[in-house]
This record gives C-alpha cells, structure tokens and sequence, in this order.
C-alpha cells in the first residue's frame, strides 16, 4: 500500500462532489430523519444511529418521537423511563447521555435546540463529527459529518491506512473531511457521503469498476481498497462468569437489584447476582453466552422457589408481573423469553 506521502495523484474533489451527489440522488433511502430540519429530530436519530443499524434504529426514533416529542418532555422524563424506552438497543450510556443533554438545554434556555456548533459540541454524548452532523443537516452549516461508513470511505478515497481510531488517525481523518466537505452545500454532500458508505462503498462487495467516484478514488487506483480501512489492534476479549438466582414466591413475587456500578448496564435492573472468577460447578439452570465488545459473559440463571423473599441488600421486591415496567438488561430480557 503506498503510504500518504508516495501518492501519485490527488484527490478530484470537484468531481467527487458532483458525481456523488447524482448517486445520491438516484440511490437515496426515504428516511423520517431526512424528511425534516427539526434538529431535536436529527440529534435523537444520530445518537440512536450510532453503533446501531438503520433498521433497528428506525424503530427506536419512531418509539422516541411518539413518546418525547421534544427536548422539554425528554428532559422532563425520569431516567428509568429513558432506559426503558432504549432496552434493547445497547450502549445504555447512549441513553443516559441523550437524557443528560436533554436537560442540559432545557437548563440553559436553547430550547428547542442549540443552534450554534458550540453549543451542540457541549452537549453530553455529542461529538465533533456528531456536532457536524446536526449542525449540516439541521440548519445546513459547513461541517464534516463522519460515522463508520464515511471513515471507510475516506480511508479509501485518500488509500490511508491510518488506523482511524487513534489519536493521530482521528487528526489525519479530520483533515480529510474537511478537505472533501462541499461548504456550499454541506447538509446534501455529508447526507450522500454516509449513505454512499451505507449501501455501495461497503466493507465487502464494493464494486469499485463501476464506482460512481471510482477515478478519484486513490484505492480504487493502487488496488488496495478491500485492505481499507484500518483499526488499531482491538483489546483481549474479557471471559466473566455470571450466575443469577431467580427467586419466585407463590403469590408472583420475585427480587431485582439496580446495577449501580460503573461497569456494563449501568442503572438496568436484573435478578440477584453472583460474580465468580471461574466456570460454575453447578450447571442445573439455564445457561447462556453473551457476547459484549470486549466481553464474553458466561451465564447460568437458577430459578429459586421459596415461601418468602430474602432479604438481600440493594434488592428490591417486585411481581413477577411488573419486569415490563423495569429498564432490563438485555441478557436478562434473553433469559425472560427463554421461558416462553
């Protein structure tokens, strides 16, 4: 792969804006996110969007518009509602940010949302490039907006091999994306540059003979796009053993415990845990394997019938009937339709 400074040609950048924005054009989804200018709208589909597919994600902005119509009635939301509204969708920390923000801006008087870049960039869970974004495709302000598809596509376009996840990765990029930025038109071209990533310049498959952008593309001409982009090494997968006691009385009676802790579910509520360093010895139960980021959860769920709840500290006692009303964690809500 030839590195940065052995390129032998340049970036077409004019050609690119035009000839992506006629892919755009012919190719482009119909989406809600894009059929408005309500940056409350755009900020909520960018951060459910983030490590979250458009298909997935489609359904949790509906469900959020419907219930939290705008910043004021999201700020004025408890967490667990928030929480309970995201189960499901990952990266809860998303959710307490989202939320967090929320109320920032109520506080500060922006409602009904920021409109300057700084004032977004502050935001909690929000930055440059979701910055960017908002401000692009809200009120169609000249800043770069890049997620996962349009770093692929940079990579490949300027032929980096650049991890894009390291500090002087993240510096290169942006010096990219605002080189390739159409100022004069900033919210079309970050909307095609993502959805061209999205659907053709793909991890696998692309067709780079026939690309769109193909000629000015420095991958596509040193035959090394399919080794783009690249990521720094990836930290050793973490194995934890978890083994939950499901305790059931016969009134429907059962107790759960809020993860308070800095750790992963943060604020979700689950049945009693116990943590071990090893594999169980007892396996009786329902087991699962549950794989995170850089965790691989080995698991084992015992029901427990019992006359009367324990009194465990942190627990609380809950019907059996009322765990739809609790922010779960995923795993658990695994176990719950196992029992189906």
């Amino acid at each position: 792969m030839l590195t940065f400074v052995q390129r032998t040609r340049v970036v077409n950048i004019r050609q690119i804006h035009k000839s992506l924005g006629r892919w755009y054009e012919q190719n482009k989804r119909v989406l809600p996110w894009r059929e408005t200018r309500s940056a409350y709208r755009i900020w909520l589909s960018e951060i459910i969007l983030q490590q979250t597919r458009v298909q997935q994600g489609l359904e949790y902005y509906l469900r959020f518009i419907k219930q939290f119509p705008d910043v004021h009635t999201l700020a004025e939301a408890s967490e667990d509602e928030v929480l309970l509204l995201w189960q499901g969708l990952g990266y809860y920390s998303r959710a307490r940010n989202l939320h967090k923000a929320a109320k920032m801006i109520v506080d500060n008087g922006w409602e009904p949302f920021p409109n300057t870049f700084e004032q977004v960039v502050a935001l909690p869970g929000v930055g440059e490039y979701t910055a960017g974004a908002i401000m692009s495709f809200a009120y169609d302000a000249p800043y770069p907006a890049a997620d996962g598809n349009v770093y692929r596509v940079l990579s490949r376009l300027y032929d980096c091999e650049e991890p894009f996840d390291t500090t002087a990765g993240k510096k290169r990029f942006r010096t990219f994306a605002w080189e390739i930025l159409d100022k004069e038109h900033p919210r079309l071209h970050n909307s095609a540059l993502m959805e061209f990533g999205a659907l053709y310049c793909t991890p696998t498959g692309m067709d780079c003979a026939h690309c769109p952008i193909g000629d000015s593309c420095l991958a596509n001409l040193h035959g090394t796009a399919e080794l783009l982009p690249v990521r720094k090494q990836r930290p050793a997968v973490r194995d934890r053993y978890f083994h939950y006691t499901v305790y059931r009385t016969p009134d429907g009676m059962t107790l759960l415990h809020q993860r308070t802790e800095k750790d992963i579910w943060q604020h979700l509520w689950e049945f009693v845990l116990e943590e071990t360093e090893n594999a169980f010895t007892d396996t009786n139960g329902r087991s699962f394997t549950h794989v995170l980021s850089h965790q691989r959860l080995h698991v084992l769920f015992t029901e427990k019938k019992v006359e009367t709840l324990p009194l465990i500290n942190g627990c609380v006692p809950i019907p059996w009937t009322d765990l739809h009303r609790y922010a779960l964690s995923r795993l658990t809500m695994r176990y719950l339709e196992s029992l189906v």
